[in-house]
């Protein structure tokens, strides 16, 4: 166990960003509820996952909907901390932690609020290694872990529980109320004991974001290959946004970026495209990266990551790609996250081996 500070949720909401690849929503509105929580209660404390116990009960919060409309639909502040306990009281027994559902944006950091409100760890994984747009897109559902029972809360105090028969109806339904509710909400889902911690999440997933924020923070020459040699990652592309295409749409942001190049990449065209997160990476008609790799756009100059309901004309951006958990690469998985989901006509392969044929 160790202690997170203000500096330290800085650094994860920098951090979760990049893992997030532009989606997991924007993280300063969660990080001004984690350091208004830390300034209140004090510092965080943060388990590994071996430190929980086998029988011991964890819920994950998270906020759910469209990027761009969260940051414009502000939380009211305490809808995790009800959506948290009515779950407690749904198992009827007391929670000893909670945790991220996935590793990117305003997701990572409002378990660091409830943590802080609340008195209880933030334990140090989460269910994917970064974000993905879908409900059962979790490494827990791979395991058979079940999403509901689940609750969804919004700023005016509308409440619902889901109890569904699969994680994909759970999706579903989710969405739509989420969509009436609108457009954004806060979660629990996906309660889990010590022993589904340890076996169906990613391990050290908050650790890992506040290293990558402290890398990019500390790092003034050269940040971008600095947080590309921790996380074994790789430059994609170099360019100017020149197009913006988002809309939002049955609770997505779904959209497309395209970036013309400079420098050593002038000539040349990268296309992204998203739901949410970025999917899939398109360099002069060929696809250079796809999901469920992580492709990000950091700020050129200091490796700030853009979020994709932050892409804007004229972004010097530079574009990276990082290798996925390898949880995400069994076929199993791809059924689920793979490029084919998403209405790609391709096979996935690793961004080391396209790296590699460059």
């Amino acid at each position: 166990m160790r202690l997170l500070d203000e500096r330290a949720v800085e650094d994860i909401a920098i951090g979760a960003a990049v893992l997030g690849t532009g989606g997991g929503g924007d993280p300063y509105i969660g990080k001004l509820m984690a350091i208004d929580a830390i300034s209140e209660h004090g510092p965080i404390k943060l388990l590994s996952p071996d430190e929980v116990n086998d029988d011991d009960l964890v819920i994950p919060t998270a906020m759910m909907g469209a990027p761009t409309v969260i940051i414009e639909k502000i939380p009211r502040g305490d809808e995790a901390l009800e959506a948290f306990r009515i779950l407690e009281r749904r198992f009827g027994k007391k929670a000893v932690a909670t945790m991220s559902i996935e590793a990117g944006g305003i997701n990572s950091t409002i378990p660091l609020a409830v943590a802080a409100r609340l008195g209880v760890p933030v334990v140090d994984c989460d269910g994917m290694g970064r974000a993905f747009p879908e409900i059962q897109m979790v490494v827990p559902h791979l395991y058979g872990v079940k999403a509901t029972p689940m609750i969804i809360v919004d700023e005016k105090g509308n409440l619902v529980m889901l109890d569904t028969i699969d994680n994909t109806w759970t999706e579903r339904i989710s969405r739509a109320a989420t969509v009436v509710m609108g457009g954004s909400t806060v979660i629990a889902l996906y309660t889990m004991t010590g022993k589904q911690i340890k076996e169906a999440t990613v391990h050290g997933s908050i650790t890992m974001a506040e290293t990558i924020g402290r890398i990019l923070r500390e790092n003034k020459k050269n940040p971008i290959q600095a947080m590309l040699e921790y996380v074994k990652g790789y430059e994609i592309f170099k360019g100017k946004i020149v197009d913006v295409m988002r809309r939002t749409v049955a609770g997505f942001a779904r959209g497309e970026a395209r970036l013309e190049g400079i420098d050593e990449y002038s000539g040349h065209e990268l296309l992204i495209r998203f739901q949410n997160e970025n999917l899939v990476a398109i360099r002069d008609g060929e696809i250079v990266a796809s999901v469920p790799d992580l492709i990000t756009v950091l700020e050129a100059e200091t490796g700030q990551p853009i979020t994709t309901e932050g892409l804007r004309y004229g972004y010097r951006a530079v574009v990276v790609g990082i290798p996925c958990n390898p949880k995400w690469r069994t076929p199993k998985a791809l059924e689920v996250v793979g490029p084919r989901y998403f209405g790609y006509d391709i096979d996935y392969i690793p961004i080391e081996e396209r790296m590699r044929k460059r």
